[in-house]
């Protein structure tokens, strides 16, 4: 299933998701490093939600209260709760 994320405090804007049963198909991200997110999103693929929420939660950047790594684990966190 198809989700989009709408980021806040990073440098990208939103989040592009495709989750099924549990699993991470696809992420791309919006705005920001996108050497640093390509990666992101390669690393997570394949990946169950539950384990990168636990993996991603709580990083920061910088001086920044949240990350682009830390609003993924939100938005998996969104579906998670639905």
């Amino acid at each position: 299933m198809q989700y989009i994320y709408n980021t806040t405090g990073t440098c990208s804007k939103q989040i592009l998701l495709d989750v099924e049963d549990g699993v991470i198909n696809d992420v791309k991200f919006l705005g920001g490093c996108n050497g640093n997110l390509q990666g992101i999103s390669k690393l997570v693929k394949g990946q169950k939600v539950e384990d990168i929420i636990d993996k991603l939660q709580g990083i920061k950047c910088g001086m920044k209260d949240t990350s682009c790594p830390d609003q993924l684990s939100k938005a998996l966190q969104t579906i998670v709760d639905k």
